[in-house]
């Protein structure tokens, strides 16, 4: 041990290449386990430069070893935080999972740019690797989501450290409509967006609704069968509005209490995807609750926009704006037909929405207290 402690890496250089030139298999698996040896006593200590010549040494024993020995150096690498980047990379591009697999998930050398092109090309058994990692962002839980199987989809879902955009909730859940267990999984992420919250709940089965109120016997009420339902009682449980939409709800009466909520901002704001946003807004400018402007909003046809719209005197335009930014949340269903809204709009008269808002407006005074 004590000899293998005093070597460099530049001393091994010269062994090495006598070993790669006639050595045999044998041979070539010990030098590969001494190097790694002698990484692993000093990896703390090394300079990048040092840790650039083991990169060197570490892919040229790799071009001569069997994959048994190259599973055994990536499990005693992987965990290292200063393991050479280009071998980790290598390991981590393997075909075979027993060499890829305790690099894809441990090793913090690889970033997102790495991880994505793994999750781009790579098999399903790459994926769920890639899926058991402490820390997952949103940019790499999306390739996870479009492309892994539903295995690795659930497995991602479960991971506390997964973070999740907007696009990738959307995807979780259209792809949960007919998975109770993906469908449960996804309802209990805290980071949720409250409109997939709802949209979920409302066509959740029996079965999914009673895991969601055995699993928080506080919001039991929240998963009621109707859309409508399930936004109010929703609404009427501070833990399930989201920190992000709270920040986007004060944003909007600040705007609004300062006289500078406008059509414009409320059309900027459908038109860069911000639902939360956009719902307040046209809440501010109809003068309804937030809750009864999101019931509306989230229903499956788009005259709940329309009559919002018209209370708060929108264009065409704005309303537009507002349809294709529903359709884009729903992702995968077939987009409201333009044509048709717009002649309704137009014949759609202020006397006749403000009618309509008053029903709303009972109904959801009328809905029994949760």
């Amino acid at each position: 041990m004590s000899s293998k402690s005093v070597k460099s890496p530049e001393s091994l250089l010269d062994e090495l290449q006598a070993t790669l030139a006639h050595g045999t298999v044998a041979r070539r698996v010990e030098a590969l386990r001494r190097v790694t040896d002698l990484f692993l006593d000093n990896a703390v200590d090394y300079s990048d430069e040092q840790i650039g010549l083991f990169d060197d040494v570490f892919q040229c024993l790799m071009l001569h070893i069997e994959t048994s020995a190259k599973a055994l150096l990536a499990n005693r690498l992987a965990p290292v935080d200063t393991a050479p980047p280009l071998t980790i990379r290598a390991l981590a591009f393997d075909d075979v999972i027993e060499v890829a697999g305790p690099v894809l998930t441990q090793s913090s050398r690889l970033d997102d740019d790495t991880l994505i092109e793994a999750a781009r090309n790579k098999s399903q058994a790459h994926l769920m690797a890639i899926s058991n990692r402490k820390q997952l962002s949103g940019a790499v839980t999306d390739v996870l989501v479009l492309r892994g199987n539903d295995e690795v989809v659930q497995n991602t879902v479960n991971n506390p450290g997964a973070e999740f955009t907007e696009r990738g909730f959307t995807r979780l859940v259209n792809r949960a409509e007919h998975d109770d267990d993906l469908a449960t999984c996804v309802a209990l992420r805290p980071t949720i967006p409250r409109h997939l919250y709802l949209k979920l709940v409302a066509k959740a089965s029996d079965a999914v609704r009673e895991r969601l109120e055995s699993a928080n016997p506080r919001q039991a009420k929240q998963v009621s069968g109707a859309v409508k339902e399930a936004t109010r009682r929703a609404r009427s449980a501070k833990s399930a509005l989201t920190e992000q939409t709270a920040i986007a709800h004060a944003l909007v009466k600040s705007l609004f209490d300062d006289g500078r909520l406008d059509e414009f901002q409320v059309a900027a704001f459908a038109e860069s995807g911000k639902f939360d946003e956009t719902n307040a807004s046209i809440a501010a400018m109809a003068n309804v609750p937030v809750a009864i402007a999101e019931n509306m909003m989230i229903e499956t046809r788009a005259e709940g926009v329309m009559i919002l719209a018209k209370v708060a005197g929108l264009s065409w335009s704005t309303v537009k704006a507002i349809i294709n930014l529903r359709d884009d949340l729903a992702g995968g269903g077939d987009p409201t037909d333009l044509q048709v809204c717009k002649a309704t709009y137009e014949r759609l008269r202020p006397s006749t929405a403000q009618q309509v808002l008053r029903f709303h407006r009972m109904q959801q005074q009328n809905v029994p207290a949760a």
